[in-house]
C-alpha cells in the first residue's frame, strides 16, 4: 500500500529540498488530482486543515523540526505505479514552481480546507478531516484549468 511518505520522498526526488510546508502542499495537492482525476485515492492517511492549510500528520511527524526537507527515508517511491508518478508529476509541473505561501493563500481559498476548518478562527489549531469525497468532488470540477 502506497502512504504518504511513498509520495513525499517522489517528490522530493523530482524537486530537491523544499520546505516543509511546501511539501505538505504537493503531497495533498497529488492526493486532491489523483482523486478528481483517477476516483482513487494516492495514500489512505487522513489529512487535517489545519491553520496553514492541509497537513498529513504522518509526514508532519517525519518532518518535524525541519524547516527544509530533503530525504523521507521512510517513503519508497518504488511503492507508486506509473500511473500515480503521472499524476504527481503533473502536480510538480504545475504547482512545483510556486511558493509555500502560494500554496498556503491557494488551499485557504478552496472548499475542502473551508469547509473541514468549519467555525474554526484564523490561526485556530484543529485536528479537523479533510474529507476525500470532498475533494474528489471540487477538484474535479477544477479539472478544465489543470
Amino acid at each position: 500500500m502506497v502512504t504518504s511518505l511513498d509520495v513525499a520522498e517522489y517528490i522530493l526526488q523530482q524537486k530537491g529540498p523544499i520546505t516543509a510546508m511546501k511539501l505538505q502542499k504537493l503531497v495533498y495537492y497529488s492526493q486532491a488530482w489523483s482523486l478528481a482525476l483517477e476516483q482513487e485515492s494516492l495514500f489512505e492517511e487522513p489529512i487535517e486543515a489545519w491553520a496553514n492549510g492541509p497537513v498529513i500528520r504522518e509526514l508532519f511527524d517525519t518532518h518535524r523540526g525541519q524547516y527544509h526537507v530533503s530525504s523521507i527515508p521512510q517513503g519508497d517511491p518504488e511503492q507508486l505505479a506509473e500511473e500515480q508518478k503521472i499524476t504527481i508529476d503533473a502536480v510538480v509541473i504545475y504547482y512545483g514552481q510556486k511558493s509555500a505561501q502560494w500554496l498556503r493563500d491557494r488551499t485557504h481559498a478552496e472548499d475542502p480546507w473551508r469547509c473541514a476548518r468549519g467555525l474554526c478562527s484564523d490561526g485556530e489549531r484543529s485536528r479537523n478531516r479533510i474529507s476525500f469525497q470532498s475533494m474528489e468532488e471540487y477538484y474535479a470540477e477544477l479539472e478544465e484549468d489543470f
